[in-house]
């Protein structure tokens, strides 16, 4: 099966996809020297949804830039200054037909059917990520394998207890 990764980085998804057992193509509008997909295309992510004929890929995953809805761009920033995406690529996406994927962070405005987190693949990390999805999933997640009372959130910035 192929599917298509939009906003793909350097691959952070495209490798849990790939050992799904997809062929993952990536797109991103930067250069991604190290991209550890099948195959990478420099381009535009909603340009390349519009050309897009739909019989190539069975599904799609979108990861549009998060700084427009992050709360460090807040503390560090305007986050006018960053491009809201969400809804055209989600407009783009339903165009296709195809299964898709949207994933971002809490504050994005997606419809939220489950959440994952690093520490849930033992990655070493605490990031919260939400995924909408135009599909109906199943989805039976493990908690997060970190201490929300002790642990740095990266979400947040500090011990969970004192963000309450």
């Amino acid at each position: 099966m192929r599917l298509l990764d939009l906003f793909c980085g350097a691959g952070g998804a495209t490798r849990g996809y790939q050992e799904a057992g997809f062929y993952v193509v990536g797109v991103d509008i930067e250069p991604q020297p190290n991209y550890c997909g099948d195959e990478f295309e420099q381009a535009d992510a909603l340009q390349v949804l519009h050309l897009l004929d739909p019989r190539e890929f069975d599904a799609i995953h979108a990861s549009p830039p998060c700084q427009r809805y992050s709360k460090s761009t807040a503390w560090r920033g305007d986050r006018q200054d960053h491009p809201d995406l969400i809804a055209p690529v989600r407009d783009a996406l339903n165009e296709t037909g195809l299964p898709w994927v949207i994933e971002n962070v809490r504050q994005a405005p997606i419809s939220a059917c489950f959440m994952l987190c690093g520490s849930m693949f033992n990655l070493g990390m605490r990031r919260h990520r939400f995924f909408e999805t135009n599909w109906a999933p199943l989805i039976l997640t493990q908690p997060c394998q970190h201490n929300p009372a002790t642990d740095m959130s990266h979400d947040h910035g500090k011990k969970q207890s004192e963000a309450r």
